[in-house]
């Protein structure tokens, strides 16, 4: 199995703290992540639900919590079948607003397959993580 990571940031016109708010309220992840919901804790060791598709044409993405530095840094780890790894959302105070980092390491499954899938997939990931940041931004700024 491969391991993959990929990353987007984004820089929003609003303190950390809010940003934060919005990124884990797990229910709100549909005002600004394209095709996804979700719902979940917000603690260490308990576990957050996404749902990435259209319709029922999709998969579900379990994931636990493995860090919580409240306003700043969420840290999962992905369980489910399809997705496995870690990923991370930072909030990092900048001047008047915050930079927002999500940093995706997965592994790949199928082998060959899923690399040479991953060619394509990444960017595609890549730019869904990067339109979701900045509808975040958006959305905590208003």
């Amino acid at each position: 199995m491969s391991r993959v990571a990929v990353h987007a940031e984004q820089y929003a016109a609003v303190e950390a703290d809010q940003v934060f708010a919005v990124l884990t309220d797990w229910p709100r992840h549909a005002e600004w992540m394209p095709f996804t919901r979700a719902e979940g804790g917000r603690a260490v060791g308990e576990e957050i639900k996404g749902w990435t598709g259209v319709g029922p044409v999709g998969f579900l993405d379990t994931m636990v919590i493995t860090e919580w530095l409240t306003g700043r840094r969420v840290v999962v780890r992905h369980t489910g079948r399809l997705v496995r790894g870690d990923a991370w959302f930072e909030v990092t105070p900048v001047g008047a607003g915050c930079r927002v980092l999500w940093v995706e390491r997965v592994d790949l499954p199928l082998g060959v397959l899923g690399r040479a899938g991953w060619i394509v997939g990444g960017p595609v990931i890549r730019m869904f993580m990067k339109l979701g940041l900045r509808r975040l931004a958006q959305v905590a700024e208003r």
